[in-house]
């Protein structure tokens, strides 16, 4: 088939694909418009190109142009160069900017960018800092399309290619030609199947070293990202061999060569050869030999005394506490490291709320801390008392090394409080545990308060679980419910879930309802009802998007949360000439609509009333109040604080009016509504559900068949993490013994 080459202005972008690059575009020719399909990752409308390629007959859209390359023709008139700058390519220029400055200098105006950057402030509205932004933007866009086409032939996103373009600027083509792997390990976004991808097309040797070690990192990594903190040497062997298909005599060559160089670490958990991500190892340890190191300190405390100062707090507050609250309280005050766990209801806060009272009038300082923000607001609400974020306790600082996030409180630099109380716990992972430890001095006293029935942690380890199972340290387990305000049935059926019990259902005037549909479609179009209508004029009038939260177990489906993000956004954020848009991985980001930050960013700045900082947690809930497509910018308002982010970062965002259950951990809602049908078995679990409806204030609403919620409480497995924290607690106490 003959190849032909064509000239002409990009009119408009038919159809784009951010994950591949495959993009309809309509080229004007002469007095011509053809239909141009094929690769173009940094296209945009008014730039002149050349387009390579050969005339094919679609059975639909007729003649058009399949692309095999193309090239951008730079504009030599000053209506093209005007047309050019205004097509949102460079950050800061949009079409009024464009025009002024094309007016200023017409067919001298890229001259004048490039290499006299500094007369641009001749055009009114620009400053100095804003000439030299341009000016930069001008060059490294110059740069970053010759890289993004170099990359997209590898089958990597813009976005993406956007990222590894910032890490090695104009070093990325010969980085990536001299070893794709680094990606893995350099750039966040790039897994080692990209970059098999790549290596592959470069022809590099399947059984490289390089290769091989990427692939052993990449499946620990992996088993991380599902909660485990190591692998079996059988499993990691096997699954290693499954990804890349070389003799396991080289696996193992390569494995003995990650642990000279101290990437990986092998110990013994449970009799059997245990591979760690070294950082997931030196934090187990580390974890372990604090806690037995903390709850070993001889704390001399008059026990009389206490119970006098319990006395005391229930007179003040009109309250009497249960015999397990006093005991609960008692350990808490008298030993180095205490555990105190029970369900909504079983008074935990009240609990919190004698101890900080009594170690107060000790003159003894308290940090209240909670893993995320929505959780240390709760229980600064509830208990009056300031609670700070592990992170903004530890003080996060704007570096991340391997170990994760980088904190000015370390083993250095210890907290200054003489007590740490750590409420919701079952979220910290290991990893986050270890930061908190390293910053707790020996004589100081540690208290860990949390539900152990819920789901475990996002991030890898079952923590609050195996020091509990350990049996090493005080703990107190609580049963009796308290909070039964107005005959509330929401903690109650958290209680009867927890012990396999159907819950009670649509009792008149209660506050747990369930709603039977038979098929997942009405289950959706039910939901879809309550959010937009039927809750909003239900008694307290409920606001569909600040008090009510969609829940979902799973991601996919029908009732899956990319779906329902989906069809709650069409009704309560439809499309408008008014707000501004931005589509990213095939999620069409609005401004008006509710997001959540789906990975930790320890270098995302922001800014609240009084305060600026850097950090932007897995789980914050925001809402986007302005897309800047000039800028590139995006501004989200999170409940306290103001982050912009780059559209390169947006990927890191997700619609959040539907969320799944493990990322609502920590949170509370006014009112949780859940899909409940048949899905994976690994997703139909007690403590999921369990979870879910402990995340509400006010109301839940579960949506669905009930035979599906039976096999659920039914269902009380609990999926089993590699963790070596309970028997690393265990040998530290047999060795002191």
């Amino acid at each position: 088939m003959e190849m032909i080459e064509i000239e002409g202005v990009v009119e408009n972008i038919i159809f784009r694909n951010e994950e591949n690059g495959y993009t309809v575009i309509k080229l004007r020719h002469n007095n011509d418009i053809i239909s141009v399909v094929g690769i173009m990752p940094y296209i945009s409308e008014n730039i002149k190109i050349k387009v390579f390629g050969q005339w094919v007959l679609h059975p639909t859209f007729g003649q058009q142009i399949k692309l095999i390359s193309y090239e951008e023709v730079t504009p030599n008139t000053a209506d093209g160069i005007e047309k050019y700058l205004a097509s949102g390519l460079i950050p800061g220029i949009g079409p009024v900017t464009a025009k002024k400055i094309v007016e200023k200098f017409g067919k001298d105006t890229f001259e004048i960018i490039e290499m006299n950057p500094e007369r641009l402030t001749e055009v009114d509205g620009i400053g100095e800092k804003k000439a030299q932004r341009i000016a930069e933007a001008f060059i490294e866009q110059r740069e970053l399309r010759n890289v993004l086409i170099f990359l997209q032939s590898y089958g990597i996103s813009t976005n993406i290619g956007v990222k590894i373009f910032k890490r090695y600027g104009n070093e990325t083509i010969k980085v990536v030609k001299e070893n794709p792997y680094r990606l893995c390990d350099e750039v966040n976004g790039i897994g080692f199947k990209t970059a098999d991808k790549i290596a592959r097309s470069l022809g590099v040797d399947l059984n490289s070293n390089y290769r091989i070690r990427a692939g052993i990192k990449y499946v620990l990594a992996n088993c991380i990202s599902n909660g485990h903190v190591y692998l079996p040497k059988l499993e990691l062997l096997e699954e290693v061999y499954n990804l890349l298909n070389v003799p396991k005599e080289l696996i193992e060559n390569e494995i003995l060569s990650l642990i000279k160089s101290k990437e990986v670490v092998c110990d013994k958990i449970e009799g059997q050869e245990a591979y760690y991500l070294a950082p997931y190892y030196f934090a187990e340890t580390k974890v372990a030999a604090k806690l037995i190191e903390l709850s070993l300190q001889t704390i001399n405390e008059d026990i009389n005394w206490i119970e006098e100062n319990i006395a005391e707090f229930e007179k003040e507050n009109n309250i009497e506490l249960a015999k397990e609250q006093k005991e609960a309280v008692i350990k808490a005050i008298t030993s180095g490291v205490c555990v105190i766990t029970g369900g909504p209801g079983t008074g935990k806060t009240t609990i919190i709320k004698c101890i900080i009272r009594i170690f107060k009038k000790k003159g003894l300082q308290v940090a209240l801390c909670a893993p995320t923000g929505r959780a240390a607001k709760r229980i600064t609400e509830a208990t009056q008392s300031e609670a700070k974020t592990i992170h903004r306790l530890l003080e996060i600082e704007f570096l991340e090394s391997e170990n994760g996030p980088s904190f000015a409180r370390n083993e250095d630099n210890p907290l200054e409080e003489d007590v740490i109380i750590v409420d919701e716990a079952s979220m910290v992972d290991i990893l986050l545990m270890n930061s908190l430890l390293k910053a707790i001095d020996f004589g100081k006293r540690l208290i860990i308060v949390g539900d152990v029935d819920q789901l475990p942690s996002v991030g890898p380890g079952n923590v609050l679980r195996d020091i509990i199972e350990s049996k090493s340290v005080p703990v107190v387990k609580l049963n009796k419910i308290f909070r039964q305000k107005n005959e509330s049935l929401i903690a109650i059926n958290a209680h009867r879930i927890n012990k396999g019990e159907m819950p009670y259902l649509n009792e008149k005037d209660k506050d747990f309802f369930f709603i039977q549909k038979s098929n997942p479609k009405d289950v959706l179009e039910e939901i879809l009802n309550l959010v937009d209508r039927r809750l909003p004029s239900f008694k307290e009038g409920f606001d569909p998007l600040r008090d009510i939260q969609v829940l979902s177990p799973m991601r996919k489906g029908e009732n899956g949360v990319l779906n329902l993000n989906r069809e709650l956004q069409r009704i309560l954020n439809p499309p408008s000439s008014l707000k501004a848009e931005k589509e990213v991985r095939d999620i069409v980001f609005r401004e008006g609509d509710k997001v959540m930050q789906i990975k930790n960013n320890y270098s995302l700045e922001w800014t609240g009333a009084f305060e600026q900082g850097f950090g932007v947690f897995n789980g914050d809930i925001g809402y986007i109040e302005k897309i800047d497509n000039e800028e590139q910018k995006v501004i989200v308002a999170f409940e306290d604080k103001k982050v912009v982010y780059d559209f390169s970062n947006l990927d890191e965002l997700d619609l959040a009016y539907a969320i799944t259950i493990h990322k609502s951990q920590g949170s509370e809602f006014p009112v949780i509504v859940v899909p409940v049908c048949f899905g994976p078995p690994m997703l139909m679990t007690r403590n999921l559900i369990y979870t879910a409806i402990t995340r509400a204030k006010k109301l839940v609403v579960l949506v669905g068949m009930k035979q599906a919620l039976g096999y659920m409480i039914s269902n009380d497995k609990v999926s089993d993490r590699y963790s070596g924290l309970k028997e690393r607690i265990i040998r530290f106490i047999s060795d002191l013994k």
